[in-house]
């Protein structure tokens, strides 16, 4: 259906909801939901409609799903209407929020700056206010950067916590679900139908890392939110995060990435050819460049960090992280490309430890840097997603506006 919604690749007609409402017949349907409306990554399959992943070439290459995606039938399952399909970066590999094949999007918070990607579109239906839920992926960030951008609540869950059925994946070493709201509440009533409950979980210790390479605003924050908490937990801690760490990981977690991707998309790319952006297609043929002996590297360096993670940071099972999600605001859209890609692999030393991981990070609005929207983060051990739920209140309660 055309729109005129530039976020959209598509809205859902009468008779595609139809289709979905008859889709979900054999589930257990309920009204958790009733009221919300959900802008879906055009990741997601829904049955009748094509699943582009950004780039026309795979729409062409792949036929028509005739069953919709898990995340999807589970919203609608519990009374949320699908309202359509959202923009995505191609294949989903990227984390600025543009694409060469579709309009423009504008973030509604920092109209001068990257609305953040891969779930742009997902990120901007919701701040714009035209969903209430945007349903989307995070592989390397793609929920919690654009979240951080447009200043809304954002969850990446657990690797595998969330059936990823009926999905085009990018790295499934690293690929999760997750989804963005304008507020927490929806967000947890959302994750309530979303996950599976686990009601031992218990993090009752606090680490507050101080990354390097980051706005100057967060040590202050962060000083600060150590006196706030320091008599609600057991042990509240502040944590150096060192630049060579941050550097290491972040390579680590690329050539992982790379080399998922390539054995996901490497035979397609090769026999169709499809025609990328320039930086999208520069990626990809790096991915192809990484040999075994890069990804063995790679394992090695992301052993040496889960030693580091739990030695020197003190981080364990019962550990609620707290972090900038993000360096800082996001990068202005004049921003020159070679800037943008060194950035990348910066932003890249902040969102890798979840991916690595494999854990939950629940992004908070809470934060400003140059007049925009900022993101502060909670990570916990991966399965601890509505533990980690249940912080976010709390520390949004203790939180000092800058």
């Amino acid at each position: 259906m055309c729109n005129t919604l530039p976020e959209f690749v598509c809205l859902l007609d009468a008779a595609r909801q139809q289709s979905l409402v008859e889709e979900i017949v054999p589930l257990a349907t309920t009204d958790t939901l009733r009221g919300l409306s959900v802008g879906v990554k055009d990741l997601f399959h829904i049955a009748g409609l094509p699943t582009s992943a950004g780039n026309p070439d795979w729409r062409d290459s792949h036929p028509i799903p005739e069953r919709s995606a898990w995340a999807v039938l589970q919203l609608a399952a519990a009374g949320a209407e699908i309202k359509g399909k959202t923009q995505t970066d191609e294949l989903a590999y990227s984390l600025n929020g543009l694409n060469q094949h579709y309009p423009a999007l504008l973030n509604p918070a920092a109209p001068d700056r990257l609305p953040g990607g891969s779930s742009n579109g997902s990120a901007v239906a919701t701040a714009a206010g035209h969903v209430d839920l945007g349903l989307g992926t995070d592989t390397g960030g793609s929920i919690r950067v654009p979240a951080s951008y447009n200043g809304l609540f954002g969850l990446r869950t657990s690797h595998g916590r969330v059936p990823r059925d009926g999905l085009v994946a990018l790295a499934p070493r690293f690929d999760t679900v997750g989804w963005m709201t304008r507020d927490l509440a929806t967000l947890q009533r959302v994750s309530k139908v979303m996950l599976p409950s686990n009601t031992r979980s218990r993090l009752d210790q606090v680490v507050i890392l101080l990354p390097a390479n980051v706005s100057s605003a967060w040590p202050t924050s962060a000083r600060r939110l150590l006196e706030r908490l320091a008599p609600l937990y057991r042990d509240v801690q502040l944590v150096d995060f060192p630049e060579s760490t941050m550097t290491a990981i972040s390579a680590a977690f690329r050539v992982l990435q790379g080399r998922d991707i390539w054995r996901q998309h490497g035979q397609w790319i090769t026999h169709t050819q499809p025609k990328f952006a320039e930086d999208i297609a520069q990626r990809f043929a790096w991915c192809q460049s990484l040999t075994p002996q890069d990804e063995d590297q790679a394992n090695q360096t992301a052993e040496q960090f889960y030693s580091f993670w739990q030695t020197d940071c003190g981080i364990h099972s019962k550990t609620m992280v707290v972090m900038p999600t993000t360096p800082g605001a996001a990068p202005l859209l004049n921003t020159a490309p070679q800037a943008l890609a060194e950035y990348r692999n910066g932003l890249m030393g902040l969102t890798a430890p979840a991916g690595l991981l494999g854990a939950p990070q629940l992004s908070l609005p809470l934060l400003q840097d140059q007049q925009a929207p900022w993101g502060v983060s909670l990570l916990s051990a991966p399965g601890t997603d509505l533990a980690l739920l249940a912080q976010a209140q709390r520390l949004s309660e203790q939180w000092v506006t800058q």
